[in-house]
This record gives structure tokens, C-alpha cells and sequence, in this order.
């Protein structure tokens, strides 16, 4: 048995293992006899420009920020299926529709998750299953404070790593309350029929600006506002 957090038990889960994810289904369905709502949204941060990047470390964020909710969703749909009836949200966020230096793995984790998303929804649409992704953009969070640099960092980057670092602490710190995102999800589990997407934040306004800029402008802007090049 896990622990009880406000009347609700919680269990060991690492969506990095296959052996986890097993265990911990085993002991969801032990305990309730079906699953109804699947939320992806574990996921770790990751600052580093993609030459001083190994292909081990991109693939360790991939290992959990996109594979790690591949895992659980093969986990989940036998069960679904059967039931037909189930919803999966999958946590992507604003960065998988607007590039930020130093984060690339992180974005192109987060726009594999939204992708899949999309073409999962269609696939098992016809069995009951409900598929939304929502993107937050900025919000009050502590995911800067366990965030991981390359192993092998260079010299020719370490000023834009900090610029960038920087940057995104003040976003963060003047951004939204989590609650948004919390009550965002709690309204697709209500929803009979949630969107495909929801857009969270005041980070939603950047990708407003991104569709009506040209390429270069914006370019121009992400530059001046991460500091690179500074």
C-alpha cells in the first residue's frame, strides 16, 4: 500500500521502468478494478545548447518526457479498451510550438508528445477513449531548481546557458498560478467531449505573436529576449 496524501493513496511509480509502470498498474487495478483517467505529466528540465548535448542525455529526456508516457499509455489502453471508456491527458507545453535556445531536446520532447497525442486520439477514438493534450506556457513552478545541465559543458555556450537561465527564472517567477493548469485538467475530466488541445497561460499570447510574425522577426525577438549572443 502507498501513503495517504488528503485522503487519497499514492503510489511508487518511474515511468522510466517497464517494472514500475507494471506494478504500480497491478496495484491501481487491484485496488479500484478499472482506470478512467490517465494524466502524463512527468517530465524533466534540461538547459543546454544541442552541440555540448550528448546523445545519452537527449535520450534520457526523451526517456521520460516523451517515452515515459508512451509507457503508460500502453499500460492503460488494454484496460480502456476493454472498458470502452477511458480519457488520457498528456502534459505537453507551450515550448513543443515555440523553439527556445538551450532548451531543444525539451522542446522537440514536448512537440513528440503533442504529435503523438494528436494521432493517438484518432487511433482509439472508436473505443471509447478520450485523448486531449494541454500546453501550459509560464508558470510559478520549481522545475528550474532540478534542472540539469550537459555533463560536458563548453565554454562557447556557458554565457548563453546563464543568459538563458536566467531569463526563464524571471518568466517563471512572474508567471501564472499551477492551479490554471490543475483546473484546466479537472475541466477535460468533466468535459463529455474535451478538444484535442488546450492552451494554458499567459505564454499563450507568445504563440499568438509567433503566427502573425515572419520567421526572421521572430527569430529577432527570441534572440533579444533570451540574450543570445550577449
Amino acid at each position: 500500500m502507498g501513503e495517504k496524501l488528503d485522503g487519497y493513496e499514492l503510489l511508487n511509480l518511474d515511468v522510466d521502468s517497464d517494472e514500475s509502470v507494471t506494478k504500480c498498474l497491478k496495484e491501481v487495478m487491484e485496488n479500484s478494478g478499472r482506470i478512467d483517467v490517465l494524466v502524463n505529466n512527468a517530465g524533466q528540465a534540461y538547459l543546454g545548447a544541442i552541440e555540448e548535448t550528448s546523445i545519452m542525455e537527449a535520450k534520457s529526456l526523451f526517456e521520460t518526457n516523451f517515452f515515459g508516457a508512451v509507457r503508460m499509455v500502453d499500460a492503460v489502453l488494454p484496460v480502456m479498451r476493454k472498458q470502452r471508456s477511458g480519457l488520457i491527458i498528456n502534459i505537453a507545453s507551450l515550448a513543443a510550438v515555440i523553439g527556445v535556445p538551450t532548451r531543444a531536446f525539451y522542446c522537440a520532447s514536448k512537440a513528440a508528445l503533442g504529435m503523438f497525442s494528436d494521432v493517438l486520439r484518432v487511433e482509439v477514438k472508436g473505443f471509447g477513449i478520450r485523448v486531449s493534450a494541454v500546453y501550459p506556457g509560464f508558470f510559478r513552478t520549481g522545475i528550474l531548481e532540478a534542472v540539469r545541465i550537459p555533463g560536458a559543458p563548453m565554454d562557447e555556450y556557458k554565457k548563453m546557458r546563464e543568459n538563458a537561465y536566467s531569463v526563464r527564472t524571471k518568466d517563471l517567477q512572474a508567471g501564472d498560478d499551477p492551479r490554471l493548469v490543475a483546473e484546466t485538467i479537472l475541466r477535460i475530466i468533466k468535459s463529455k467531449s474535451p478538444r484535442a488541445s488546450y492552451v494554458v497561460g499567459k505564454g499563450k499570447r507568445n504563440l499568438l505573436v509567433r503566427s502573425i510574425l515572419p520567421q526572421s522577426a521572430f527569430e529577432s525577438l527570441v534572440t533579444r529576449h533570451y540574450k543570445v549572443g550577449t
